[in-house]
Order: structure tokens, then C-alpha cells, then sequence
């Protein structure tokens, strides 16, 4: 599946953050090219925090998130690495992991996928279990 979002909202991420998924994304190891490419360009594009000034409420890694996705019934989900396993785990290397990087309560994100089928995902609350 592609990701291709459109109307952008601005996003943050924190340092140790950034680092770890930098490295991960150049590793090639557990994810496609594409995808690695996906999370590159969420990193870039996102505004750079360190984590000691970094606020709560907005998605980073180990995030459970309470989202809506393509207008859906609100679910749970915990932002996590690939090698994680779990319910209600997404990896940041899915279309719906890269989309909830940076983003914070209220904001929403769509995106196309390969075949031209546009989603949305509604972030409504964030808790961060790893990160205080």
C-alpha cells in the first residue's frame, strides 16, 4: 500500500525519536523500500523537538492513540516498531503508522494509496505509556 498524503498537517517529532527511526528506515531490514521512503519523508517534513521539551498529546513512538480511521467506530491503537508485537500495535512502517507520526489530538491526515482509494485517520486522544 502507498502513501501519498495531501493536505498536510504539521507535525512534530522528538530527537531519540527521529534518530531511531532514521536508522531504522536506512537499515533496510523488515520493511520495503517504499515504505522506508514514506517514513523519510514524514521525518523531514516533521519539526524537530528534543525530548525534553517535547509536549505531550502528541503521537511519537509507544503512543497508544484513540483514532477514527475512513470514518470508522474509534479504536485504540499503540504506535510501535516492527519488531513489536501485540494487539492493537501498528507499525510505523504501515501506511496508518507513518500517517500518526507527529500528529497531535484533533488533527486528521489523508492519504491515497497505490491504487487511488483516499483514507483519512482522526487522531482524538494520545496517552504515552513509554515516554512519561
Amino acid at each position: 500500500m502507498g502513501f501519498f498524503p495531501v493536505n498536510l498537517p504539521s507535525i512534530m517529532v522528538a530527537e531519540s525519536d527521529r534518530h531511531d527511526l532514521l536508522v531504522l528506515a536506512m537499515g533496510g531490514a523488515g520493511h520495503s523500500a517504499d515504505e522506508a521512503d514514506n517514513l523519510l519523508y514524514e521525518l523531514g517534513r516533521a519539526r524537530v523537538v528534543d525530548d525534553q521539551q517535547f509536549p505531550p498529546g502528541v503521537v511519537r513512538m509507544g503512543s497508544s492513540v484513540l483514532v477514527s480511521i475512513d470514518g470508522g467506530e474509534p479504536q485504540i491503537l499503540r504506535l510501535s516498531y516492527p519488531r513489536e508485537q501485540g494487539n492493537n500495535r501498528v507499525s510505523i512502517f504501515s501506511a496508518i503508522g507513518t500517517a500518526l507520526l507527529g500528529l497531535r489530538r484533533g488533527q486528521t491526515i489523508k492519504w491515497t494509496d497505490r491504487d487511488g482509494k483516499p483514507h483519512e485517520v482522526a487522531v482524538y486522544s494520545v496517552g504515552d505509556e513509554e515516554h512519561g
